[in-house]
């Protein structure tokens, strides 16, 4: 297979499932556009997953290219009990009961199976119901149950999902079937593990205690607790996600994109990888065009400077799965064209922080752009030096040469990299002649040409980005 190289800088995440689970259609979304594939651990079984990730790691093969795996685990799920006919209509301005009660509810009363909500939620707590379509005060807290009113009604059915915007709720972000879920995925080889209901920092230290390494985790930001934590829960976690549909469930419309931007920017000044996600493409679950809204929401991430953007059921369950992920490739292309885009990157560049890596990673940036030159070359022990490299958004493409597959796949998520797995290198003279052979062979320069070339002396040791070399093919 020809090699393969992205002629865009913004990553994609594409979601696998019924509609894309065969390895013809692996590939063709590969060959396509997709950079990561998302496992999602909310369906499917562990034996559909590990088919998954053996189809990816064979289309990985085949092309020589790192292709990353994000490994999404469900969470808690809060959900009401069930009802005698099914479902009800609750009447705004009526009284409605949540309690502790297993048997079927009726207009009145529900079983809402969590002590903690109960024990959680205060006098004037709201509660959203079926994704927020219905929404009930407390009126009235006794240990066993919640008295409400419906601020606003309509039909609710069996075991619809309970949200609580106002409280942090003592539940961990880890269920028993995360637990299980992650014990089975991480020894197969995935990159990234997204983290649901993400509440506090804490959750994030007990993904990470139990990846101990083997993968990072994204935290998923998807309840406005997380983002009274943001700055505590960015600095313990690899990589975030802006789960805007979760998100928009729990704040108010006007709030989300004023939320999408202060979670894309922070995580930037930190040089941690974000992902934009949910409904990005939506109405091509059913259709082979997006909306308009859909292509300028689609554009937005771009001029943002999100690291990715990802498909949900657009590639996992929708009738056009290849053609999302090509509308997508084309819309990110299109943008990253613009004038306007360069100059927003630009002009929201953060100050490189007070330390020799920054340092070198901000002065490549710098060097590259005066000489023109074709790549920055940044050799990762640990991915932190493609990662500096990329959070300064240079205007040519950052080559990450990482000593390990697992560095190159994790690096398939981030913004402008070109990751490829290379042997261990012993002296800068050695580092500067794999960059040359590597930039000559994945066509990113040629005779004449110049590279800019970013290491870490001594060699094999990470985190010790000090050194930048300029060379011509």
């Amino acid at each position: 297979m020809e090699r393969l190289r992205r002629h865009r800088r913004t990553k994609i995440i594409a979601t696998l499932g019924p509609a894309s689970s065969t390895p013809e259609m692996i590939q063709q979304l590969f060959q396509t556009g997709a950079d990561v594939f998302r496992l999602n651990f909310s369906h499917g079984a562990h034996a559909d997953h590990a088919a998954r990730i053996e189809m990816i790691r064979a289309v990985e093969k085949r092309s020589g290219r790192p292709v990353g795996i994000l490994a999404d685990v469900q969470g808690p799920k809060l959900r009401v009990g069930t009802f005698q006919s099914g479902r009800v209509q609750l009447q705004t301005g009526s009284q409605f009961t949540l309690d502790m009660n297993p048997a079927p509810g009726d207009a009145r009363r529900v079983c809402l199976p969590h002590p903690e909500i109960i024990a959680a939620a205060e006098i004037g707590a709201t509660l959203l119901l079926d994704d927020g379509k219905l929404r009930l005060r407390v009126l009235r807290k006794r240990d066993d149950h919640l008295l409400t009113e419906v601020v606003t009604g309509g039909v609710l059915s069996d075991r619809k999902g309970v949200n609580v915007p106002d409280v942090v709720l003592p539940i961990p972000a880890l269920t028993e079937k995360d637990r299980a879920d992650l014990a089975f995925a991480l020894p197969l080889g995935i990159d990234y593990i997204g983290l649901s209901f993400v509440q506090r920092p804490e959750d994030v230290e007990e993904a990470k205690a139990i990846a101990a390494g083997r993968a990072l985790v994204l935290a998923k930001l998807e309840k406005p607790q997380a983002l009274d934590n943001l700055d505590a829960i960015l600095d313990r976690a690899e990589a975030v996600m802006v789960a805007r549909g979760d998100l928009g469930v729990e704040l108010p419309p006007e709030e989300v994109p004023i939320a999408h931007k202060r979670i894309i920017r922070a995580a930037q000044l930190r040089g941690k990888p974000v992902v934009v996600a949910t409904q990005m493409l939506e109405s091509m679950i059913s259709a082979p065009a997006p909306t308009r809204a859909e292509a300028s929401d689609v554009a937005t991430a771009v001029f943002d400077g999100a690291d990715a953007v990802m498909l949900s059921a657009e590639s996992a369950a929708g009738q056009y799965p290849r053609e999302a992920v090509n509308m997508m490739d084309r819309i990110i292309t299109r943008v990253e064209r613009d004038e306007d885009w360069r100059a927003g990157l630009d002009a929201k560049r953060p100050q490189p922080e007070k330390t020799s890596a920054d340092a070198i990673a901000a002065a490549a940036v710098q060097v590259a752009h005066t000489i023109n030159a074709r790549a920055i070359v940044a050799f990762t022990e640990s991915g932190a030096t493609a990662l500096r490299v990329a959070r300064e958004k240079p205007d040519c493409p950052v080559i990450g040469m990482a000593v390990s597959p697992p560095i190159a796949r994790r690096l398939a998520a981030v913004w402008g990299v070109h990751a490829v797995v290379t042997s261990s290198v012993h002296s800068m003279t050695e580092a500067v002649e794999h960059a040359r052979r590597i930039a000559r062979r994945e066509g990113f320069a040629a005779k004449g040409e110049e590279i800019v070339v970013v290491a870490g002396m001594p060699f094999g040791q990470a985190g010790t980005t000090n050194a930048l070399r300029v060379a011509a093919l």
